[in-house]
């Protein structure tokens, strides 16, 4: 935090210099482990005298997510694993030193696994360890500091869209006292690449009773035309890019981006990737991107969810996309998306 500490201040003088102003955190599990409650507290001072406050945790990579290649690692460990469980603890108790009086916090998690596909028993070791999670949120909740667990679906995972959530939540059964502890957390890129239809998805949701915690403003890569082109700009070894191609065959989907482009005789259609972009980028004559798809989430989102701009690519991003410095870019996410609302 001390390094990046600097960065977070310097955006909230451009773009929030007299409000307090909200930080999402990525905390890792070693550094959520070797925390301590005093070292908690000074940060939490920290944040006071900053004029900042912390809302949210994202928790779903468990462990070291920039610099070095994750791939399907950034699922490991999943909900079948006790370290997952530990993890979350972790964060929940971070999270109760940290969220201001009045507010709901939000812990972000994993849609369960990578993979569409469980077993009966490993579902019943999920449903177990949800419910540890769950009762020590009612334990936060009691002690006046509520926080709920919210799963993000995205691509090839257990929990793809709005509706798997709705079904899983079904099928797991929670008591109704710990059933409201568990929301979704709605992410624009992923809902993007399948095609998901905010109007339809915000319904169904509100129809299961599931709350909505915190919406992900991000964009994801679309082109219909020079594919091998366009991907040429996206491809890297570092995240995992599920791609949806949709052609007046239907839609086809795979794992990543390179699964695409070797598949040659796919190379026709809409493709939309995986691959978040800073939300102010419209794409250029060689590909597009679906931030469109973001106005519509927003006209659609239940009113007052957390929204949280969330482009951690940056690093990746196309050389053009990186001119002018990390800080300037998000201040341009944030000019961006005043505008759309």
């Amino acid at each position: 935090m001390t390094k990046v500490w600097p960065q977070v201040l310097q955006v909230k003088e451009v773009v929030a210099p007299d409000a307090a102003f909200p930080v999402g955190l990525r905390i890792s599990a070693l550094a959520a482990r070797q925390v301590t409650p005093a070292a908690a507290r000074r940060f939490a001072d920290c944040c006071a005298d900053d004029g900042c406050f912390i809302p949210t945790i994202n928790g779903f990579p468990h462990g070291q997510f920039y610099g070095t290649p994750v791939k399907e690692g950034a699922y490991l460990p999943d909900w079948r694993s006790p370290e997952r469980v530990r993890y979350t603890l972790d964060l929940i108790r971070l999270l109760r030193l940290w969220l201001p009086p009045s507010l709901t916090g939000s812990i972000s998690t994993l849609p369960i696994a990578y993979g569409r596909y469980m077993c009966r028993d490993d579902l019943g070791v999920v449903r177990k360890n949800l419910l540890t999670v769950l009762r020590e949120l009612e334990l936060s909740a009691s002690a006046g500091k509520p926080v709920i667990l919210a799963l993000e679906p995205e691509p090839g995972c257990l929990l793809e869209t709005a509706r798997d959530v709705a079904h899983f939540l079904e099928a797991m059964a929670f008591p109704a006292d710990l059933r409201r502890l568990i929301g979704i957390c709605f992410d624009c890129c992923h809902a993007a690449v399948l095609h998901e239809e905010p109007r339809r998805a915000f319904s169904l949701l509100g129809e299961a009773g599931i709350a909505v915690t915190k919406i992900h403003l991000s964009s994801a890569v679309r082109f219909a035309t020079n594919h091998l082109q366009a991907a040429a700009l996206f491809g890297d070894d570092c995240y995992q890019h599920q791609t949806s191609v949709r052609s007046h065959a239907g839609t086809v989907h795979f794992p990543d981006l390179a699964d695409a482009i070797n598949d040659v005789p796919l190379l026709q259609g809409e493709w939309r990737i995986h691959y978040h972009l800073p939300i102010y980028d419209s794409g250029n004559a060689l590909y597009g991107t679906t931030n469109d798809f973001i106005g519509e989430v927003l006209t659609w989102a239940p009113p007052q969810t957390l929204l949280e701009i969330e482009t951690y690519t940056y690093a990746n991003l196309p050389p053009k996309l990186r001119q002018g410095g990390v800080i300037e870019s998000i201040a341009r996410e944030f000019a961006w998306l005043g505008g759309k609302l």
